[in-house]
């Protein structure tokens, strides 16, 4: 049972690492982040589960067309409920990419209805049978790519020149602008980067879940306390976070039951808050969001 349990919250807490990947990156650029981030995995999901089953994909194809439709919808967040909010110097962006999330939401489900459907993998059909422990390789496949994705993120933010630009934006915006950095397309681009990030989570985790219109709320809110709990700006604080949040909720279902889980690690976040406000891996100064 302890096996199992490292073993599905590893994988689990990966995909909040990922999908709280995207708020540490739309934080660091421009002070927002996008109360909807839940929204692009279940969208990742669901498109990737239409095209590769209902329309008879190849998953090669159905995979990046997905993720190109996530990082699309990042793009419309950032454009028509977070960009118009900011130059008016408003905080009404934080109620707008909620009621644009649940636009989607609810629109998805008129287009791909209420019944959860199943999007197979063969990393998901079979389990590795180790002692008394069935393992199917999909979870050992997605820490993997979390880890290799997180890295991928702190090598383009400090190795390359998009990274630079993004940390000249960070740094100071105003200079960043005089330096003719276009700081309100490193912006989009950070939304965009959100949404493929949630949609490979989404996509990861679909074969061991059923994919759902509503699949994304529930992720989105437990990545949040993620990223406040791995410090906002922490990339990599981040995703240790996203591991532990994984490995106490399942903990919590194997010996108190899945009736437990979410009072258990709710509880957690508090108590983790209570004690570092800014995080446990965060800075020194409180982050007002």
């Amino acid at each position: 049972m302890l096996a199992t349990a490292l073993v599905s919250g590893l994988s689990i807490g990966s995909i909040y690492g990922l999908i709280a990947l995207g708020f540490t990156l739309t934080f660091a650029v421009s002070k927002t982040v996008n109360f909807a981030q839940g929204s692009p995995v279940m969208l990742g999901a669901v498109l990737c589960q239409m095209l590769s089953v209902e329309m008879h994909w190849p998953m090669a194809a159905a995979v990046p067309a997905a993720l190109a439709a996530c990082a699309l919808w990042g793009l419309v967040v950032e454009r028509i409920a977070v960009r118009p909010f900011v130059k008016r110097g408003t905080n009404a962006w934080l109620m707008a990419t909620v009621a644009l999330g649940i636009l989607l939401d609810n629109v998805t489900m008129l287009v791909f209805g209420k019944e959860p459907r199943a999007l197979s993998s063969p990393l998901a059909d079979e389990p590795w049978i180790i002692g008394d422990a069935g393992i199917f390789p999909l979870q050992v496949v997605i820490p993997a790519v979390g880890l290799g994705l997180a890295l991928l993120v702190h090598l383009g933010m400090y190795k390359t020149s998009l990274g630079l630009k993004l940390r000249a934006a960070v740094d100071n915006p105003d200079s960043a602008r005089l330096m003719s950095i276009d700081v309100t397309s490193l912006i989009a681009l950070t939304y965009a980067a959100a949404g493929a990030l949630a949609g490979i989570g989404g996509i990861l985790i679909a074969p061991l879940y059923n994919v759902a219109y509503d699949m994304g709320t529930l992720f989105g809110i437990k990545a949040f306390a993620v990223a406040i709990l791995g410090g906002l700006t922490n990339p990599w604080g981040v995703v240790i976070a996203g591991l532990g949040y994984g490995l106490v909720e399942s903990c919590a279902t194997a010996w108190l039951g899945s009736g437990s889980t979410q009072i258990v690690t709710f509880t957690a976040v508090i108590m983790a808050l209570a004690v570092a406000p800014s995080g446990l891996l965060g800075g020194r100064n409180k982050v007002r969001v």
